[in-house]
């Protein structure tokens, strides 16, 4: 049976029982609390330690790889998906981008824009403009919730700024009138980057959000705090989280509410108090405190959107998957190879889905944390050599994340191969053995009522022309129900017919007889037929 691995060790926590397999931590059932001062202790078997040891050696080669053959390559195109920056709390349910958030994803936008547009780049992405934004090279999105739509926004702000800020002569190069005066843009030339902002009504929201409205993902994610290893944290950490009462009292309404089921929303309340509160008895918990919440919250984030014998629970990360593979594939495939940068704007649970199901908890322990804020993933398109020319046969693609806004951007290898980049081919086929690459496919793997689905299940419950609901599906022992629909309808059609005809020649009969009789009788006949028609 799949155990549900600790995030990062859980770092102030002692594990003891089985050692990592096949990329998976079994927790023991004795976990227990280890007093603050205490470092993590794991014992570690010879072959462990080697493949700590290949672990750390694979790193450094993939760094070293990647610094070697930067200055000859060709990058021909890249997508980025950021998670937001940082907010107010969700324990509120009304959580707004802060300036503290908006200056994150600002200064990503800005890092990025220093790899993949300045002049001196070696990841340079190839054709694409330094300083004026063209609108068919970026295409950037993100759903229709203002936290979402406001990182994306700082993230444009940065990576395309006003153009006074790069080249003050471009402010009014293209703004001169007729009459030889010139106007320059508002905001120091401020840029306009188009944000395509997602209906949470839309199909497409699913691309990016594909957790909404998803019943076959809840009820994963619910099996999760069903299970024994849920069950042991719960129990083992009751204490701990009892003893952070006089600290957050303002905010529970109780000390029952204080359990690791609320792990991320406790992590979460005190986190955002530290920062921006500085009357908060939440201030007072200390730093080994915060590192135990935020370790607590990793895991039980991890196990409520990751599980390798559940893939609904990853859906909404074979749904980006999915978009990743179709933005990818239209920067390949089109003439001009555009879009050829694109953002997408999303969540923390995505990351964390996505780490598992493409095996990137194998390269690193790292990624059963939670990225922090203004976090970033990147997938760039490129071929080893100087070349004018995109050949998918050596076209090649490499992942690389950034954890927040102080880390560095670092290359990993996807699907636990442990190489450092991919072929187009071997990555296409990777993604779509894992992705979701249809709104049809979601909504059957989802079994969502949302209401863009509604077209599939009429197409997916039609039998001969006659419309069965689902819960009437056609299996064995049931084409009686479906034969007697049929027959009814028929009879029916049948009988509407007999009607119909009977009533045209009764008609036909009354104009005869009308024709025969006196003006009068005729006329008196025509009024008293005038009110039915009036009906």
């Amino acid at each position: 049976m799949y155990k549900y691995p600790p995030l990062l060790g859980i770092r102030f926590l002692e594990f003891s029982g089985s050692s990592p397999s096949k990329g998976k931590l079994s927790v023991s059932s004795n976990l227990r609390l280890s007093t603050p001062s205490s470092r993590l202790k794991i014992q570690m078997k010879p072959s462990e330690a080697i493949m700590n040891a290949l672990t750390l050696a694979l790193a450094t080669g993939l760094a070293a790889t990647a610094a070697a053959a930067a200055a000859a390559e060709t990058v021909h195109g890249a997508l980025v998906f950021s998670r937001h920056g940082d907010r107010t709390t969700k324990h509120f349910g009304s959580q707004v981008l802060t300036p503290l958030g908006a200056t994150q994803a600002h200064q990503v936008g800005s890092d990025y824009r220093a790899r993949y547009l300045a002049a001196d780049s070696p990841h340079r992405i190839k054709g694409i403009s330094e300083f004026q934004y063209v609108p068919a090279q970026v295409y950037a999105s993100a759903p229709d919730q203002s936290i979402l739509l406001d990182t994306a926004t700082s993230f444009l702000q940065g990576f395309y700024p006003p153009l006074g800020e790069l080249k003050a002569d471009l402010t009014t190069s293209e703004s001169r009138l007729a009459n030889g005066s010139s106007v320059e843009g508002p905001v120091n030339g401020y840029q306009y980057v188009q944000l395509h902002g997602v209906d949470v009504e839309s199909p497409e929201t699913i691309w990016i959000k594909g957790d909404d409205e998803c019943p076959a993902l809840i009820d994963s994610s619910a099996a999760f705090q069903s299970s024994n290893e849920f069950a042991s944290r719960l129990n083992a950490t009751r204490d701990f989280y009892r003893s952070l009462w006089p600290l957050v009292s303002d905010m529970y309404p109780s000390v029952e509410y204080l359990t690791y089921a609320k792990a991320y929303d406790i992590f979460d309340v005190i986190n955002v108090a530290r920062i921006h509160n500085a009357s908060s008895p939440a201030r007072k918990v200390t730093d080994a405190q915060l590192f135990q919440l935020r370790t607590l919250a990793d895991s039980a984030e991890f196990g409520l959107n990751y599980n390798a014998s559940e893939p609904a629970r990853s859906l909404h990360a074979s749904t980006l998957a999915g978009a990743i593979v179709a933005h990818l594939r239209k920067t390949v495939e089109s003439a001009a190879h555009t879009p050829k940068f694109t953002y997408l704007s999303g969540s923390y649970d995505t990351f964390l889905a996505f780490f598992g199901i493409f095996g990137l908890t194998d390269a690193s322990s790292d990624f059963f944390g939670l990225p922090e804020y203004a976090s970033t993933m990147a997938f760039e398109l490129f071929t080893p050599e100087a070349t004018d020319k995109l050949d998918e046969d050596s076209l090649r693609v490499r992942f690389l994340f950034r954890n927040g806004t102080a880390g560095a951007l670092t290359q990993f290898p996807l699907f636990g191969k442990g190489k450092a980049d991919l072929s187009w081919t071997e990555f296409m086929s990777g993604m779509l053995a894992r992705g979701v690459t249809s709104t049809q496919g979601w909504c059957n793997e989802c079994g969502s009522e949302a209401a863009f689905c509604a077209q599939y299940k009429w197409e997916d419950n039609v039998v001969n022309g006659v419309y069965v609901p689902a819960n009437d599906s056609v299996k064995k022992g049931s084409w009686i129900g479906v034969l007697v629909v049929m027959c009814v309808a028929i009879v029916g059609n049948l009988v509407w017919a007999a009607m119909w005809l009977i009533g045209a020649r009764r008609q036909r009969a009354e104009k005869k007889r009308l024709a025969a009789m006196p003006a009068m009788a005729k006329t008196a006949a025509s009024m008293s037929s005038f009110g039915k028609e009036s009906v």
